[in-house]
């Protein structure tokens, strides 16, 4: 039986995220990983809800068998939220990709990039 799922996502550095997630997003980093001056890993959790990142270089260093598949992104997030007002609030001035809409499936959703040009997807479910 599957107990949780945790997304990875690849980047060319990690710095341009920590803002995304933990000032606008409210996360907490429960673990980092440096590289020199720089994070090669991190990961941020917030209730049950938990995302990671590695860098290119780590993954190239960590996984060379796979580091090249790795470049091949962006990854696409589908996160249920409680409150979007609340989160439209906090991700203003992010690039929003899929203006808010109203699915057949009952969803009010809107879709942001992260800095790092990954695809998240918002939704309430009323």
């Amino acid at each position: 039986m599957v107990r949780k799922i945790t997304p990875v996502l690849f980047v060319k550095e990690i710095e341009p995220v920590l803002p995304f997630w933990l000032e606008k997003l409210a996360f907490t980093k429960t673990i980092e990983v440096p590289e020199g001056t720089k994070l090669a890993f991190v990961a941020f959790k917030s209730g049950d809800a938990e995302i990671m990142y590695q860098t290119y270089a780590s993954a190239d260093h960590d996984l060379p068998s796979i580091s090249a598949d790795v470049r091949k992104g962006p990854t696409f997030l589908y996160v249920e939220v409680e409150n979007l007002e609340a989160i439209k609030s906090a991700l203003r001035g992010a690039e929003i990709y899929l203006p808010e809409r109203t699915t057949f499936y009952g969803a009010r959703e809107i879709g942001v990039k992260d800095p790092a040009g990954h695809f998240i997807t918002f939704a309430q479910f009323s």
